[in-house]
């Protein structure tokens, strides 16, 4: 058990490990941002744009 601790430490000290995941992290936010944006898109096409309705009725 206590050799596993060591070998875990040593894993959060390398650096490499923490680029790593520090990179997946990166690219899953992005990922999910870039399927919100899709999203937003979607809602725009399918709804219209909601601010230049209201103002071209004004």
């Amino acid at each position: 058990m206590e050799m596993r601790k060591t070998q875990v430490r040593h894993l959060l000290k390398d650096k490499r490990f923490l680029f790593a995941s520090f990179l997946i992290t990166w690219a899953a936010a992005l990922q999910g941002h870039m399927m919100w944006l899709q999203r937003q898109d979607s809602f725009k096409e399918k709804f219209g744009d909601l601010n230049t309705d209201s103002e071209s009725q004004v």
